[in-house]
Formats: structure tokens, C-alpha cells, sequence
């Protein structure tokens, strides 16, 4: 396969997984709210798969291309660098509501402040595909694709259906409509085609990287459901019972058990 035709396959496995975002909007078609309990169990969810998916997908598949301390590395920058972009965009955060009224420099930094969540999720599907069209993947649509690709475009996907919910709950607070919350949805996750087409370019074209892409994709989700996830899942269980530990819990099983399969293949 030539380079565009790597590169377009790529894009659109970036791109199927924002729009699982909008995934996350489509119950409000059906229920006027979501309760608190479902939406810990959903960040529950995506926080197992995430973390599953680094260390039993990208860590691993890292290990068998480099060396422990170059995974180490990445997973250091991939860390250092969504921090001072949190640290850069502080004083930046956009009200949902802003969504419905952004002007074009206002959607900018919009887009600035989703790039921060959604960039390394697209790294991580994009360094996932180095070994596409090499002997050993499966065969899809006539291009050879790395099982790796396949569990980790499954996986952000899923992940990303309760961040598409997130977002649609204060626009639904605001009547915003039904199909306009499913696109604000696939917006918020836009990047992520993005940066699985630069990391795919980066590290299959300079596989010398490979090692340290694993690594910055793993470090960066890790961190992400460490410091975001799993503290807006405990924020959401200050309204139920034992604090919706148990759901937390459930949540976080479920998606490792979802992930599993990684760890044997």
C-alpha cells in the first residue's frame, strides 16, 4: 500500500473513534437525564479499558521493540507534556454553554483545551498501527492490520462513549438540541484522527521512536485516568451511596475484563 493510502486508513480509524464520541449523546434522545450512579460506572469503565489498554497493549508491544528505559522515558514525556498543557491552558477553561456561542477564537481555544484530552488517545491509536501492511495482522478491507490496532481503535472508541455523555449533560441542562450535543460530542474528540496520523507518520517512517511513542501514549492516558477520570467519577459519588465506590469498582473490572484478551495475544 502506498504512504496516502496508510495514512488515509489510519485517519479514518482516528476518525471512527471520535465518532464514538458522539455515542455518548444519544441516550438523551431517549431518557431526559442520566443518573449519577450509570455515569461512575461509565467512567469506571473507560478508566479499565485505558489503563488495560496501556499496559497490556502499548507497554507491551513497546517492551518487544525497546528497552524498558525507553518506555520509561516516553511515558515520562507523554506525562510532562499533558501536564504543561493543563498548566499553559489553567486560566483557559470553556463553560459547556460557551459551545452554542463560540465565535471563531473562542472555538479555537476551545479546540486548544480538547486537544490537551484527545491527542494522546489519537497517538496511542496511531503508533498502535507502525506495523501496518507487515506480515502477522489481520486482513481488513485489503490492508494487513496490527491486532494491537484493532484492540486499541475498540477501545478509545468505548472509552470515549461516557466522555461524549459528559459533555452532553450540561448542554442538555442548556436545551440545546439532541443532534447538535451529538456533534459538540464528535468535536471534543476531532484531534484524535489528527494525532494518529502524526503518530503514525512519526514512528513508522523513524521507527527508531517506536519504543518512545508506546511509551508517551501509555504515560499520557495513564495519567489522565489517574488525575481526570477517576477523580471526576469520585466527584460524581459524593450524590450516592458509599460514595459510588462500588460502581467505580465494577466500572474499572468490567473494562479490564474487556481488555484482557491483550494480555494473552
Amino acid at each position: 500500500m502506498s504512504v496516502v493510502q496508510n495514512l488515509t486508513f489510519v485517519f479514518i480509524a482516528g476518525l471512527i473513534t471520535a465518532l464514538a464520541t458522539g455515542v455518548g449523546a444519544i441516550p438523551f434522545f431517549f431518557f431526559e437525564d442520566i443518573s449519577d450512579r450509570w455515569n461512575i460506572v461509565l467512567w469506571g469503565l473507560s478508566s479499565g479499558i485505558m489503563v488495560s489498554a496501556s499496559l497490556f497493549g502499548l507497554v507491551g508491544e513497546g517492551l518487544a521493540e525497546g528497552t524498558p528505559l525507553e518506555i520509561a522515558i516516553g511515558m515520562g514525556i507523554g506525562v510532562v507534556l499533558v501536564i504543561v498543557a493543563h498548566e499553559i491552558l489553567v486560566d483557559a477553561d470553556v463553560d459547556p454553554r460557551q459551545y452554542e456561542e463560540a465565535d471563531f477564537k473562542k472555538l479555537l481555544l476551545i479546540l486548544g483545551i480538547l486537544t490537551v484530552h484527545s491527542f494522546p488517545e489519537g497517538v496511542a491509536v496511531g503508533v498502535s498501527f507502525a506495523d501496518l501492511g507487515l506480515e502477522g495482522g489481520l486482513e481488513l478491507l485489503g490492508f494487513t492490520v496490527p491486532i494491537l490496532a484493532v484492540f486499541m481503535t475498540v477501545a478509545i472508541s468505548i472509552h470515549n462513549v461516557p466522555e461524549g455523555t459528559a459533555i452532553s449533560i450540561p448542554l442538555r441542562s442548556m436545551g440545546v438540541s439532541e443532534w447538535r450535543m451529538i456533534w459538540w460530542a464528535v468535536f471534543s474528540s476531532l484531534p484524535q484522527p489528527i494525532g494518529a496520523v502524526i503518530a503514525f507518520g512519526f514512528v513508522r517512517y523513524a521507527r527508531v521512536f517506536l519504543p518512545y511513542g508506546f511509551g508517551f501514549a501509555a504515560g499520557a492516558m495513564i495519567y489522565l485516568v489517574l488525575t481526570e477520570f477517576i477523580p471526576e467519577a469520585l466527584e460524581l459519588g459524593e450524590n450516592v451511596p458509599s460514595g459510588g465506590k462500588p460502581e467505580l469498582v465494577g466500572g474499572i473490572t468490567a473494562g479490564v475484563l474487556v481488555m484482557l484478551p491483550l494480555a494473552v495475544i
